[in-house]
């Protein structure tokens, strides 16, 4: 998946701080742009993590499986929650 950064520079400091457009949550700085786009994949993961959690917590029922699927190079976890016979992608 692709995801658009804004970025800025910190005029005091030089560095450059960027924010994801589709995540607000990940926010991250680096001194170039490569440590800025390294940075900003670790943020977008951990963003992701948080809310695959929540999403869990939210959703959690007795009668509840987690199933690995492989789509192109990126892994997604299905959750199939049986009463409601519906899929959620996480």
């Amino acid at each position: 998946m692709e995801y658009t950064i804004q970025i800025q520079k910190d005029v005091k400091s030089g560095w450059l701080v960027g924010q994801c457009e589709q995540l607000p949550e990940a926010i991250s700085q680096g001194k170039d742009i490569n440590e800025l786009m390294y940075m900003m994949e670790d943020a977008i993961k951990l963003v992701l993590e948080c809310k695959r959690d929540e999403f869990r917590e939210k959703f959690a029922v007795k009668n509840t499986t987690v199933r690995k699927l492989r789509i192109g190079n990126e892994t997604k976890t299905a959750v199939k929650v049986f009463r409601r016979k519906r899929m959620y992608a996480v």
